[in-house]
């Protein structure tokens, strides 16, 4: 992406560690000495490279309610019965691979956010070119909210993230000035 092109390689060598082709490794999400489905299953496996200061999707998820939920009840077999493939899953909350893999798609940017990049903030989230990604996100918290639930908090999301942009703009400006 562009984000990544401006940058010095230096600044991004670890982004290649797994955005090189991570459908091709496997062991991105499955561990190498344990291949076993219901440890990719887990949140934790997304831990791995979404956190910290570049990706804070781990963090996120963690202090939301549906990470609550999980860290609540992920070692309850009843609540999370991760031997089941995820288009069989009934979980009570979501983990990431719920969402972004739903039904057990591999292809997770296919469910991604709509949220997906640095400098996305300022997009026109209505031109066409989103309406079918953002369509797509709502129908995935459709799953378990209605759907006039999912549309306000991307209505939400959209506003802070307008808000972010405008705030990140004025610390340029100051500390150019």
């Amino acid at each position: 992406c562009a984000w990544s092109i401006e940058r010095p390689p230096g600044d991004t060598a670890g982004c290649t560690f797994c955005h090189t082709s991570s459908e091709e490794r496997c062991s991105t999400c499955h561990q190498r000495h344990q291949f076993d489905p219901k440890v990719a299953r887990r949140s934790e496996q997304c831990k791995t490279c979404h956190w910290g200061k570049d990706h804070r999707d781990w963090e996120a998820y963690d202090i939301s309610i549906h990470g609550t939920v999980y860290q609540v009840n992920k070692w309850d077999p009843t609540q999370f019965d991760l031997t089941k493939k995820l288009a069989d899953a009934d979980y009570v909350g979501p983990t990431c691979q719920y969402c972004h893999m739903r039904g057990g798609h591999h292809n997770v940017q296919r469910l991604s956010t709509v949220y997906t990049s640095m400098g996305m903030s300022n997009a026109d989230r209505g031109a066409p070119l989103w309406k079918e990604k953002r369509d797509t996100w709502a129908s995935v918290c459709d799953d378990c909210h209605s759907p006039r639930f999912a549309r306000e908090n991307l209505q939400a999301m959209d506003e802070a993230c307008k808000d972010a942009g405008l705030k990140y703009t004025e610390t340029f400006k100051v500390a150019e000035n």
